[in-house]
Formats: structure tokens, C-alpha cells, sequence
């Protein structure tokens, strides 16, 4: 059976699934301990943004020498949206919501992209990814009233908190893909840049709201989070690599990434029993955002793949 990508690809695109799934519930638990959730995105971002310095000065020569400034602006962008009000928007969802549901929400992000796409750049809206869309939003409702995820309560609208990081992550995906096929800068560059804007965004936030918010805290918060930077690095890394490739569609690795929901749910039950509920219904609204999400992102080459085996 042909894939729909090289394995490498595949592969590059599903170690951030399994990651990014562990992630939210060693943070979950780190926020319901005191943590808060600017004070979790500013380590994960110092964390990760050191590895990525440090690599680049270990194993690349002249990094950033060749890369222009429209490059330069783009990951800039990216890591301002994508990163710092991403990652901001997706731990407070995690505090509010739970691991759970907030991964699964995320998992949204493709009906942001396809209604850039067709919104702004007057893409057709074919009938798989309507499907999808279909899908994806009954998965949503689904979730909403599944009586899971943090065991103290949450309503349906702090649904839109993890919502906006769907959103946010969406736009990030897309500009960091169009800047990596400009092919003047390596992941490894393309990442460290994003990484650092979002540290610096977020950095500035701090400094204008004062650092209370973020010292002070319990130390084992500040070693959860600094784990989950180390983790996601590795994450990062490997999307943005699977990303220059040119084989690397966003139409698949998107929907292998939007699988993390999988690992998050089975994580959470066997890790945070005592801070949030798994039920049939949550596990079901995973299920429907995760297929509308490959729906949306891939539906025409998923169509054309059953076909293909004759199913």
C-alpha cells in the first residue's frame, strides 16, 4: 500500500503527537499545584529556546548567516501568535477545562486554517472537508456536554479559551510552512527564531504586568514546566523538520499531530484520576474532533486513499 507521505515524514509527524499528548497532563498536574499558566509558557519557552541556541551553536555553521529578513519576520510572527499566545491560550485552557478536553479542542485548528483558505484566498470548499467541518463542530458539542474532564467544573464557554489556541496554533502551522519553503533557513534556525520571539513576547508581557505572576511559585511547578520545555524542543524540532520537507503537507502531518488527544485521554486516566473524569462522552468527542480535524485538513486524499483500496 502506497503512504501518503515518505516514512520519515510519518514518523517526524507523529513523535509531536505522542509528546504533546503526554505534555498537557505533567502540566495539569503542575498548575492544579500552584502553577499558573504564564508563568508555565514563559519556562517551556525559556527552556526550549536555550536548547535550540545551543544546538545551533554546536552543530551548525554561521547559523542565521544566510537567511533573509522577509524569513526572518515571518517566524518572528509565528512564534508571536503561534508560540507566546498559543501556548498562554492552551495552559489556561488545560487549568480550566482539564488535559483532557483542552488537548481535544485544540485538535480544532484545521477549521481555522480552511477558513483562511477559503475565506481569504477563495479556495473551494469540497465536500469531504464540509464533512469534516460537520464532523469536527459535533465533536466540539460533543465534548461540551460530556460531563468530563476537571473534576471541580467548567462551562461550555471556557470551551472557547482552548478554542483560541486552536486558532492560534493554525496561523503559526501556516506561516511556518510558508516560511520554511522559502528554504533559506534549516528547521533547526527556522525554530530557534520562533522560539525566541515568543520569548521575547512574552518576556515583555512580563515586564509590563510586573513578575509576581511568575516568581514565587512552587519550585516543583517550575520543574514540571521546565520538563515539558525539554519535551516539546524535541517536539518542535522534529514538526518543523518533517515540515521542510517536501514531501511534508500540511494535509499530513496536520491531522497526525491532531492525534495527541488519543495519548492525552489514556495519560489522563492513568495519571490524573484525582483531578479529572474520562467518560464515554469525552472519549467520544475525541474521537469526532480528531476524524473531522483529518476530514478538514486531508479529506480529499483520505477519499481518494479508501478508494484506492477498493473499500
Amino acid at each position: 500500500m502506497d503512504l501518503s507521505a515518505p516514512l520519515p515524514v510519518l514518523l517526524l509527524a507523529f513523535a509531536p503527537a505522542v509528546m504533546w499528548g503526554f505534555t498537557p497532563v505533567i502540566e495539569k498536574r503542575a498548575l492544579s499545584d500552584g502553577g499558573n499558566p504564564l508563568q508555565a509558557s514563559l519556562t517551556v519557552v525559556i527552556v526550549d529556546s536555550t536548547v535550540y541556541l545551543l544546538a545551533l551553536a554546536v552543530f551548525q555553521d554561521d547559523p542565521f548567516g544566510g537567511i533573509s529578513l522577509g524569513t526572518v519576520a515571518i517566524f518572528v510572527g509565528a512564534g508571536v501568535v503561534g508560540t507566546a499566545l498559543g501556548r498562554l491560550a492552551i495552559f489556561a485552557g488545560n487549568q480550566r477545562v482539564g488535559a483532557s478536553i483542552s488537548s481535544a479542542v485544540l485538535s480544532a485548528r484545521p477549521l481555522f486554517a480552511t477558513a483562511l483558505a477559503v475565506g481569504f484566498l477563495g479556495e473551494p470548499l469540497s465536500a469531504p472537508t464540509a464533512i469534516g467541518i460537520v464532523v469536527l463542530v459535533l465533536g466540539l458539542g460533543v465534548l461540551s456536554v460530556a460531563k468530563g474532564g476537571d473534576l471541580e467544573g467548567w462551562t461550555t464557554r471556557d470551551l472557547l479559551v482552548p478554542l483560541a489556541a486552536a486558532a492560534f496554533f493554525a496561523v503559526g502551522n501556516v506561516a511556518r510552512r510558508w516560511g520554511l519553503s522559502a528554504a533559506d533557513a534549516t528547521p533547526l534556525e527556522a525554530v530557534a527564531i520562533n522560539e525566541f520571539a515568543a520569548l521575547v513576547a512574552l518576556g515583555a508581557y512580563v515586564a509590563h504586568t510586573g513578575p509576581d505572576r511568575v516568581l514565587n511559585r512552587p519550585r516543583r511547578s517550575y520543574l514540571v514546566f521546565a520538563a515539558s520545555g525539554l519535551i516539546t524542543s524535541v517536539a518542535l524540532l522534529s514538526m518543523f523538520t518533517a515540515l521542510s520537507m517536501p514531501e511534508g503537507r500540511i494535509a499530513v502531518i496536520d491531522p497526525l499531530i491532531a492525534t495527541a488527544p488519543f495519548f492525552t485521554v489514556i495519560f489522563s486516566w492513568v495519571w490524573l484520576g484525582d483531578l479529572e473524569r474520562v467518560t464515554r462522552g469525552v472519549v467520544a468527542g475525541v474521537v469526532l474532533v480528531v476524524l473531522g480535524a483529518a476530514l478538514v485538513t486531508g479529506g480529499p486524499s483520505l477519499v481518494r486513499g479508501v478508494a484506492a483500496l477498493g473499500l
